[in-house]
């Protein structure tokens, strides 16, 4: 419980403040390809759900052709694909390496999200309207990485999701975060189940 309110917070607060100069200089040179690219903007600012309801805007670096449609997969879920049209070439390569999320250290240092737990759900369905699982998935503050996206990534559905963020909500620890840091290394350097197809 002391890990869950304040010591997970604190982590989180002094590894987003050690990251954030190698951060700003990532972001400052693909900031420039992306530009390069097709002259559009820089960040995405992705409308998500986060902590008890809440909604706040999460930001990424664009990886899609400006005003690309938004394609849902049938669990409403965001469609990915190795061959997606929408998606720039430089767009590819911060996918392959998740260097798109790189911004996401601004969502920590704000409040709005943690490097570790759910992965923030798209605001579409009306929180009160939620069961009481998904009220519970959303009981702690949404990661950049999660359990769900350090073992699974997009190669299993929303409910499978869903089941697997509950676990982790009911077994949160410095244990548990450290082996999810470790597997998101992992998947990233194997780049494993990037892509729902």
């Amino acid at each position: 419980m002391i890990y869950r309110k304040y010591i997970k917070r604190l982590i989180d607060l002094i590894f987003a403040i050690l990251a954030l100069p190698f951060v700003l200089i990532i972001c400052f040179i693909f900031g420039i390809l992306i530009y390069i690219e097709d002259q559009g903007d820089i960040f995405y600012i992705a409308k998500r759900r986060g902590i008890n309801g809440s909604i706040f805007g999460m930001y990424k670096l664009r990886s899609m052709k400006m005003n690309a449609p938004d394609i849902r997969n049938e669990d409403n879920s965001t469609f990915s694909s190795s061959n997606d049209p929408r998606v720039t070439k430089i767009g590819r390569i911060m996918r392959k390496t998740s260097v798109d999320e790189l911004p996401q250290i601004f969502n920590i240092l704000k409040g709005d999200m943690s490097w570790i737990g759910p992965r923030p759900n798209n605001p579409s369905k009306v929180y009160e309207n939620m069961t009481k699982i998904e009220k519970k998935r959303l009981s702690i503050r949404p990661g950049v990485t999660g359990y769900s996206q350090a073992y699974f990534r997009n190669s299993i559905n929303q409910d499978e999701k869903l089941l697997k963020d509950v676990f982790y909500v009911d077994n949160l620890s410095l244990i548990l975060d450290i082996k999810i840091i470790i597997q998101t290394v992992k998947s990233v350097i194997l780049q494993k189940n990037i892509n729902t197809k």
